[in-house]
């Protein structure tokens, strides 16, 4: 496959050109100012194929954006097609409200094989409107119709979608009804120690403010949770870490949501990323993949909270039949050629070399992520690096200096030294001070690698996060070309690219080529 490595619109006759500017000109012109993909992926898809999008203006693209996660087999996956046909050629409904059908049955059959042992023996699911928000808005009116209970603990840096309730819940929210809790991570670690103490710190924090009665916190209806935060720059949870929340909200009976509308469907390396870490959620809120490529969304939860009144939470579209027999089709596909596996081993190598190619780039301040969800935030290295003045007052407020309770040692991500006798004193490690977020320069790479025929996202607390979300069924040779246009990306952006005060971001030293995989293409 040939890809194009100049500007969109630079592969194409004048006339496809003309119409391709025509059509991005009427799109700007009448759709709403707040579409975002749109402004800075200039491209009319016009075939699709796997990884593959061919534009109007005849470009090919590597598509590592995969439907902001939806696509976990690529472009129209033959299976999934000649699942859809079998619906439209048989005369089935295509539009059934909750009614029961043989598609549901075999959507449903299929997606209580692959959930968490503990939870597929005693589950029951909604169907829901067709976006992963109106999962989560479903989640938050279940658990407060189970619990009596009103308020909802959720993380900062979460997204969990625009709606009121779950936009409430995420980060970026201006009118806050939800009890924020700090989710842990190294690079930016909100109590400066990153590793296995940020992580303790992070959970003695959720009880603290759960078993504090003057906290301002009452016992919440439940606590929502991302296994891997996305759009919060790519942050996968500790597996002790998840451990603990299961434990903290267990204890407390406090229902466990985990939205997996992102990270499901093998995305992370696992079937869904809760199983990394062995943990079974009461609640689990799923979109995305598990549609096939078209709209879908549910809530699966225990038995024991299906309190709702009939009507309690409805749909006219709950009832998609086509999304379901695509579904099905993509769940079982993922399971039976172990496709979570693949995408484990292939994210570890690309991790892997994208870590190596790091350590070339001064702007690349860190790389990270599970199985094929991957991301490299970038930064201006030549600028003061971020101090959190606030840190060690968040250390005093839940382990006192001298004290040690509960923080035990362990290794810090991203160097500093460990403190071996945490009860010897004030001496806390911390990791290496973040530099200044680059979101100029994160939005330059995005440019570059669509120069490069590469789509990519961008994320993270400062839209400073480039984004890898490739679709599991990547080949090895897919997956080396992607790295290495994204390396000379990162590249072309760095030597071009001037921070905010006005100094070069680093002189990149040349990395080696990724290398491909001699091993099977999958």
């Amino acid at each position: 496959m040939t890809v194009t490595e100049s500007a969109p619109g630079g592969c194409a006759s004048a006339g496809a050109r003309t119409s391709f500017e025509g059509i991005l000109r009427r799109q700007s012109a009448r759709e709403s100012t707040a579409r975002t993909y749109a402004r800075a992926l200039p491209i009319v898809p016009v075939r699709a194929r796997g990884l593959t999008i061919e534009g109007a203006d005849g470009c090919r693209y590597l598509d590592c954006l995969s439907g902001a996660g939806a696509l976990a087999l690529g472009h129209n996956h033959p299976f999934v097609l000649e699942a859809i046909r079998e619906v439209l050629d048989s005369g089935a409904p295509l539009h059934a409200l909750d009614l029961a059908t043989p598609v549901k049955d075999a959507f449903v059959t299929e997606l209580f094989h692959t959930l968490p042992p503990g939870l597929a023996d005693r589950a029951r699911v909604q169907f829901c409107g067709p976006a992963g928000t109106d999962a989560v808005e479903a989640a938050f009116k279940l658990v407060r119709a189970a619990t009596g209970r009103t308020g909802i603990l959720a993380f900062s840096g979460a997204y969990h979608g625009m709606t009121e309730g779950a936009l409430a819940a995420s980060g970026h929210a201006t009118d806050v009804r939800v009890a924020r809790l700090p989710y842990p991570q190294d690079y930016r670690c909100p109590f400066g120690v990153g590793g296995a103490r940020g992580a303790e710190l992070s959970a003695r924090w959720t009880e603290s403010v759960l078993d504090d009665p003057k906290s301002g916190v009452p016992l919440p209806a439940g606590m929502i949770l991302e296994p891997v935060q996305g759009e919060g720059g790519v942050l996968p949870a500790p597996d002790d870490w998840m451990r603990r929340m299961r434990r903290i909200t267990e204890d407390r009976s406090v229902p466990l949501i985990a939205d997996e509308i992102q990270t499901g469907v093998g995305r992370t390396g696992a079937f869904w990323a809760v199983e990394h870490s062995g943990v079974t959620p009461d609640v689990m809120v799923l979109s995305k993949a598990i549609g096939g490529s078209l709209p879908l969304a549910v809530v699966v939860y225990r038995d024991d909270l299906d309190v709702w009144e009939p009507g309690a939470h409805a749909g006219t579209f709950r009832g998609n039949q086509l999304a379901m027999a695509a579904g099905t089709a993509t769940l079982a596909h993922v399971r039976e050629n172990r496709l979570a596996e693949r995408a484990a081993s292939l994210g570890f190598h690309m991790l892997s070399q994208l870590r190596n190619l790091a350590g070339h780039f001064p702007c690349v301040g860190e790389v990270r992520g599970r199985g094929l969800m991957i991301g490299l935030e970038l930064v201006n290295p030549e600028g003061e690096p971020e101090r959190d003045s606030g840190a060690d007052v968040g250390l005093d407020l839940i382990c006192p200096r001298g004290s040690g309770a509960g923080v035990g040692a362990g290794g810090v991500g991203g160097g500093g030294g460990v403190d071996h006798n945490p009860g010897a004193g004030p001496t806390l490690p911390r990791v290496r001070e973040p530099h200044p977020a680059a979101p100029e320069l994160a939005a330059a790479v995005q440019r570059e690698c669509l120069r490069r025929g590469l789509i990519v996202e961008l994320g993270g607390r400062h839209a400073s996060v480039v984004r890898l979300l490739p679709p599991l069924t990547i080949t090895d040779e897919q997956a080396a070309a992607v790295l290495g246009r994204l390396a000379d990306a990162v590249e072309a952006a760095a030597r071009s690219h001037t921070g905010r005060d006005g100094q070069e971001c680093g002189t990149p030293r040349r990395p080696p080529r990724p290398a491909g995989r001699s091993e099977g293409t999958g």
